[in-house]
């Protein structure tokens, strides 16, 4: 990855808020994605929803499914399909690591977020392992705890 200090700031489309709820999350890449201009015209009106999405590979190529992009409000016939399968923009190594991951860890891969960085449509990918139900009950009580000895702390 390239120096934070020089890169532009991310402007923030859609937050996967689920995500770091429902799974454990094991490592993060950034993905470009394959869109239609009406696609990145709805993006830019903030019409996105990530949080049924998740990635395949197949066939060496890596893929999202069940991201959500609303109709284009100018788009007419040449509007896009809302939840269409979109190509993602990974290097080779990195499309080789995933499929040694998910297929033979039957790990998950979830977007976490999707934004704009110099103009292009990003999303960062989690590769993930699912939380049982216990593990997310044990998650909120540590974050609740948490939250109570700040609330202590800030009254001193």
């Amino acid at each position: 990855m390239a120096n934070t200090d020089t890169e532009e700031p991310t402007e923030l489309i859609a937050r996967n808020k689920r995500a770091r709820h429902e799974y454990e999350i094991l490592d993060t890449w950034e993905a470009g994605l394959v869109l239609t201009g009406t696609e990145v015209k709805a993006l830019r009106d903030g019409r996105a929803n990530l949080t049924d999405a998740f990635g395949y590979v197949k066939d060496g190529e890596v893929f999202l499914l069940n991201l959500h992009i609303g109709a284009y409000g100018h788009g007419n016939v040449f509007n896009h399909e809302a939840t269409r399968t979109r190509k993602l923009l990974l290097h080779k190594r990195e499309i080789r690591r995933l499929i040694g991951s998910v297929e033979r860890q039957g790990l998950t891969l979830v977007p976490l977020d999707l934004y704009f960085r110099r103009g292009k449509v990003k999303t960062r990918l989690a590769l993930a392992r699912g939380k049982q139900q216990h593990d997310k009950r044990e998650d909120l009580k540590k974050r609740d705890a948490e939250r109570e000895i700040a609330r202590v702390l800030r009254k001193r």
